[in-house]
């Protein structure tokens, strides 16, 4: 089987299930060979073999725990160095339950080396190499909490925000150079991050909570029409762009050289 396609190689983290597995799914359906990166090998190889089987594809495991420093870096080697890498999904993602000061200080700093760290540096490796090769894809998987963060926990909230601005201000960077770049900002969706984050739910959350085939093909069909922010939940696009006008009608009173008269 060959290593190379007309699609390339898309490189999906926290492959191993949920909506990155269902990412790969559909990558592999597209045509796309597979870079899975996840902790857990054994279902990474089950995935791999499900998806080379299925969709005649090539499908590497590649497995690293993107809260350690060292695995990042191997990475995000690989993202620089590998040209045949056409695709980054930013997908490895943990949440938290309590507040801030509840939450112990080793579980907040794993968040923010996986949620911030580990997105930022394999985003920067990404876009230098679709950069200079003039064509690649950056995903990034945020949250709606990034647009509610009193409703959900301040270190998770902040995180998901932090993702959506970088990739903002990413697309500002990179996107003359014939990178794509998009940030997802799912609701709730029916992963095992609930389970790993001490949250339990029940019925009544049912109307609110998406499957992740549905979030996944939505995401993709935004990423396919170009949006650079993509919330499938969102019935009305004007929505998203009149707070992104509201915004903008900020941007020249955000910064002068006296104080506002209201503050005399």
């Amino acid at each position: 089987m060959s290593t190379v396609n007309d699609k390339g190689t898309a490189l999906v983290t926290g492959a191993s299930s949920g909506i990155g597995a269902r990412y790969a799914e559909r990558l592999a359906e597209r045509g796309y060979n597979l870079l899975l990166v996840a902790r857990d090998e054994q279902r990474l190889q089950r995935l791999s073999q499900q998806l080379q089987s299925r969709f005649a594809v090539t499908a590497e495991v590649m497995p690293a725990d993107l809260t350690d420093a060292r695995a990042i870096e191997r990475v995000a080697q690989r993202l620089r160095q590998d040209q045949q890498i056409s695709l980054l999904v930013n997908n490895a993602g943990v949440a938290l339950s309590g507040s801030l000061a509840e939450s112990d200080r080793h579980s907040v700093a794993a968040l923010l080396q996986l949620n911030v760290l580990a997105l930022t540096l394999l985003s920067s490796a990404a876009a230098v190499n679709f950069s200079i090769a003039g064509r690649g894809g950056i995903i990034n998987l945020g949250s709606v909490v990034a647009l509610l963060p009193e409703r959900f926990n301040a270190v998770y909230a902040a995180s998901k925000a932090y993702v959506l601005s970088l990739t903002q201000s990413l697309q500002a960077e990179v996107g003359d150079r014939g990178v794509r770049v998009q940030a997802v900002l799912p609701g709730m969706t029916r992963t095992e991050i609930w389970q790993r984050s001490g949250v339990t739910l029940d019925a009544s959350f049912d109307a609110m909570i998406m499957s992740p085939d549905d979030m996944v093909d939505a995401a993709l069909r935004g990423f396919d029409e170009g949006e650079l922010v993509t919330i499938p939940s969102l019935p009305d696009s004007a929505d998203w762009h009149n707070l992104l006008q509201a915004r903008m009608q900020l941007a020249p009173n955000l910064s002068h050289r006296q104080p506002a008269a209201r503050y005399s």
